[in-house]
């Protein structure tokens, strides 16, 4: 198992969204948080998962930023995110009141609309269950001890996708680790899925950000941080688990698994 270090800079691109009113309420109340924190917009970049150009773009108006993205700058601001999520979440009724919300970072250039998480994990579940007992009932399994589902995706499908409801968790290996007395983040690796994905549990009480990515493949999803069950980030479709990284924010700075040093960062 490889050791993992924590760090505090993450250079990527985040995927493009749909802008937001130049001067609106929202607007105006995140360049307040930004104000708040005293952070520069590369120290934004060094502590965050979104960077320097994206930060600029966010609070300049020009892109709509993802609700993780929010999450942090409040997280960073020491304050209660709900005030500023309540007014991303008027802005986001005003400009498509049909599209779900969901904290998954589609690769750039490409915004699919996806199924709200509950209604995603039903439709799958009762396929799942479906299909276990009719398989049972060919082999001539008992009814009442149904095998173990076999995964719901494999390769390319399986981009996105969340890995218990896919099935992907029943044969999970934890490729690389790091952790501290508050929280431990892994990088699961399912062979028969060819799928890796971030597993985090930490204490810290408020909303954090969890990801997983290879080179500029990022798919990232925020996570209650109040310690009562691991967090999992949708999965990468990969061929192998090497340079895959699972990272989360976990007391205030980013932790990734598998480095082997601690890159700088600044403001």
């Amino acid at each position: 198992m490889k050791a993992g270090v924590a760090r505090t800079a993450a250079p990527w691109r985040t995927a493009a969204a749909p802008p937001a009113e130049p001067d609106g309420p929202f607007v105006t109340e995140l360049r307040g948080l930004k104000e708040r924190t005293g952070l520069s917009l590369a120290a934004l970049a060094a502590r965050t998962p979104y960077s320097k150009s994206a930060w600029h773009r966010y609070l300049n108006g020009a892109q709509r930023p993802p609700r993780s993205a929010v999450e942090a700058l409040a997280g960073l601001a020491r304050v209660d995110p709900a005030p500023v999520l309540a007014l991303w979440d008027a802005a986001d009724r005003r400009q498509d009141p049909d599209e779900p919300s969901y904290d998954v970072l589609p690769p750039e250039s490409v915004r699919p609309r996806w199924l709200p998480r509950s209604a995603l994990a039903l439709v799958v579940a009762v396929t799942a269950v479906t299909l276990t007992l009719v398989a049972a009932h060919r082999s001539g399994a008992p009814s009442g001890r149904p095998a173990a589902p076999s995964p719901r995706c494999r390769g390319a499908s399986c981009q996105g996708q969340l890995p218990d409801v896919s099935a992907c968790d029943r044969d999970a290996q934890t490729k690389s680790s790091v952790r501290d007395a508050s929280y431990a983040v892994r990088l699961q690796y399912s062979p028969s899925c060819g799928a890796a994905w971030a597993e985090v549990q930490a204490r810290a009480a408020d909303a954090r950000v969890i990801y997983v990515r290879s080179g500029q493949d990022v798919l990232s999803a925020s996570y209650p941080g109040d310690g009562t069950a691991g967090s999992s980030s949708p999965m990468l479709a990969v061929s192998s688990p090497e340079g895959v990284e699972a990272c989360a924010g976990v007391d205030g700075k980013v932790a990734c698994t598998g480095l082997d040093a601690e890159p700088g960062g600044g403001r």
